[in-house]
């Protein structure tokens, strides 16, 4: 079994900020506040914030990156930001 967060994070899944996640910009990227579980996250660039917020409108976690402007060399750390964020439940599987 794998203890590499990245490898439970399927970026070629539709992906969604919970309903219970509010968004606060900051010049370092965004802060993320779970409403449910109480819990705060720091998103430390505005790339981060960017895919975060497109998630939505893309089909994938991978569409959404690459929309933001995240390249292939990059994506790894991504990839590990937002399994991070799955983990802590700011975001959440959608159903396409």
């Amino acid at each position: 079994m794998s203890t590499d967060p990245r490898a439970a994070f399927d970026l070629d899944s539709a992906w969604r900020l919970d309903d219970r996640v509010s968004i606060r910009p900051e010049r370092f990227g965004a802060l993320l506040y779970h409403f449910g579980t109480r819990r705060l996250s720091f998103l430390k660039n505005p790339t981060l914030l960017a895919v975060v917020r497109g998630l939505t409108e893309h089909p994938t976690a991978r569409s959404a990156c690459a929309e933001a402007g995240v390249d292939s060399g990059e994506m790894p750390r991504y990839q590990a930001a937002l399994a991070s964020l799955a983990e802590s439940r700011m975001i959440r599987p959608r159903s396409v």
